[in-house]
């Protein structure tokens, strides 16, 4: 155990690529939640929306960014080019930053996400290859996990600067929207100036962007992955219980904060113990949390209660985030890799507008308990089902 945790062992096997790579992360995510916890009280109260549009929003978005991932995915794995396509969508989320402080409608927060998650789709899955192609097998795990801790170490910055402006200037939501423009340029550049690209290995055909040459195993958890997702909708979902649970508004960007410093305190080691023991077992223990998590949002009556659960919903990505993904590079030839990662966040985005418009429905016409008690049968359901598949290290 303390080797494990031995700071001159904890980033051994990272390159310059995933660093890197966690720096545009890290930017990129303080930009997205200066926005992205302040936005299910801007679209239901700033601008009268109702729980049913924000689903059909976040599913909208999501759903929209999964068909990119796919398409993207594949492309790298063809024009065998990870970092151009990533540049490229980071750059066009970016160009969305300031469009929503501008938006006047709900159907403009709608275009707004779209155009967001169209960049976060064309980067994502050449993103994800890159770090599998820049790094060993034996570090695949920690790789993972440290992209995404830099990733939620972002999202912890992002909402403490959105209270800092919301503490000079309440309720501006838009003044911090415009801000959000700044860390979101900051990240195109780092990746443009510090990446290198990682050309994939060379095939004869460049792989068809459907299901054709990938084996019945990584289909298999591809389906499983699809039953998780949906239950598993859009967290703004969360942050609303939370509010109703007696969390005050102000204290919403808090609680979000709470809820990366978890995430990135547990990443890297959620990755690294996935390296030792195998992904599935830690796959599994993170579904399981995931549904204790959900089960318990359905229960709860008292604000503490919340921010005990936004800690412990924290566990569950630090477990199943990074190494979901190293788990795709292990199933698959390293040549089609581009195109698993796409269809893989295909699968996970696809299982997204179902699963908020489901949780939309379900919460406002019958009520929020039996939504989250819907989410959490899923995710038990889908842990038994991953015991099917077969671990494997190519």
């Amino acid at each position: 155990m303390k080797k494990f945790f031995d700071k001159k062992n904890l980033f051994s096997g990272l390159g310059r690529n995933v660093a890197v790579l966690g720096l545009v992360s890290f930017f990129t995510d303080a930009s997205s939640d200066m926005i992205y916890p302040l936005l299910p009280l801007f679209v239901t109260f700033t601008l009268g929306a109702s729980a049913e549009m924000l689903g059909l929003i976040e599913g909208v978005a999501e759903s929209t960014a999964s068909l990119v991932k796919l398409f993207s995915g594949w492309l790298s794995d063809k024009l065998q080019k990870r970092k151009s396509l990533a540049v490229a969508g980071y750059a066009l989320a970016s160009l969305a930053r300031p469009l929503m402080a501008m938006a006047l409608a709900s159907w403009h927060v709608l275009f707004v996400r779209f155009i967001d998650r169209i960049g976060k789709g064309i980067r994502t899955s050449p993103r994800d290859a890159l770090i599998a192609d820049s790094t060993k097998l034996e570090f695949r795990g920690k790789a993972f996990g440290f992209h995404r801790a830099m990733d939620h170490l972002g999202a912890i910055v992002g909402p403490i600067l959105a209270m800092g402006v919301l503490f000079l200037a309440p309720h501006n939501y838009r003044l911090v929207f415009w801000l959000a423009a700044i860390p979101a340029l900051l990240s195109v550049i780092i990746l443009i100036v510090g990446a290198k690209e990682i050309a994939p290995e060379r095939t004869a055909q460049a792989p068809s962007p459907h299901f054709r040459g990938i084996d019945g195993n990584f289909r298999l958890y591809l389906g499983i992955v699809f039953l998780f997702a949906l239950g598993n909708s859009s967290d703004a979902f969360l942050l609303l219980r939370a509010n109703d649970l007696g969390v005050s508004a102000v204290s919403i960007p808090i609680i979000w904060v709470v809820l990366h410093v978890v995430k990135a305190l547990s990443s890297m080691p959620g990755g690294a113990l996935s390296d030792r023991i195998g992904r599935k077992k830690v796959i599994i223990l993170g579904w399981i949390i995931y549904a204790l998590v959900y089960g318990a949002f359905a229960l709860s009556s008292s604000a503490w209660q919340a921010w005990g659960l936004f800690a412990l919903y924290g566990v569950y990505f630090g477990l199943t985030e990074g190494v979901e993904k190293a788990f795709v590079a292990d199933l698959v030839k390293p040549e089609m890799r581009g195109l698993a990662y796409g269809v893989f966040n295909c699968a996970i985005g696809i299982g997204a507008l179902p699963a908020s418009i489901i949780m939309g429905v379900l919460w406002h016409r019958v009520n929020p308990g039996v939504a989250f008690l819907f989410g959490a049968g899923l995710a038990l359901l889908a842990s038994l089902l991953l015991f099917r598949v077969k671990e494997k290290k190519i």
